[in-house]
């Protein structure tokens, strides 16, 4: 199968992200680079997250540096829906299906590819977000409206963000208002 590729740059502070979308025989694969500075702290996050065929997530890993600090994540979801941040279960999760790396637009398109809405379509899409700052993962809970062929309405209530989400032809969201923006094609 065919790779996809997106770039971005980063709206509301100094930062790229890039990653690669390929299928495998177990699914799916994702793999990325963010470097940026977030309230003055500069970041470079390698990350990969594997979902199995139907866009479930499986496991995901963070590795790189935050300033000074060394990070490593290792998510896991079993079959059953549990869910390990570095080999300790973490409760409250089981109705997440998707993992939400905090500081990429990348794993919006895993949620989205998997809930495949149709135009006029809503889905509440309760995830496993991580926040690298705190090294924590928690529940996340977003809502996906589906308004065209290529806009979402997106909610996540707890960061009190409302807005469109728009994609691209490949799947990837190209803009993130206020936060990314896919770099042109080519």
């Amino acid at each position: 199968m065919p790779a996809d590729y997106a770039l971005w740059r980063r709206l509301d502070a100094p930062g790229h992200d890039v990653c690669r979308l390929e299928g495998n025989a177990a699914g799916w694969q994702l793999n990325g680079t963010a470097i940026y500075r977030d309230h003055g702290v500069l970041a470079r996050l390698d990350y990969e997250v594997a979902c199995d065929s139907a866009w479930i997530t499986r496991h995901g890993r963070v590795r790189g540096w935050l300033g000074a600090r060394v990070v490593d994540f290792v998510i896991v979801r079993s079959a059953a829906g549990a869910w390990t941040l570095n080999g300790a279960a973490i409760p409250r999760l089981d109705e997440c299906v998707d993992i939400d790396l905090g500081f990429t637009p990348a794993t919006n398109t895993l949620q989205l590819r998997r809930v495949a809405l149709a135009k006029g379509h809503v889905a509440d899409v309760p995830v496993a977000w991580l926040d690298v700052m705190a090294g924590t993962l928690t529940l996340l809970r977003q809502r996906y409206e589906r308004r065209t062929e290529r806009t979402y309405w997106y909610e996540a209530p707890r960061f009190e963000y409302k807005g469109v989400l728009e994609v691209a032809g490949n799947g990837f969201v190209r803009l993130y208002h206020g936060l990314w923006e896919m770099e042109p094609q080519g």
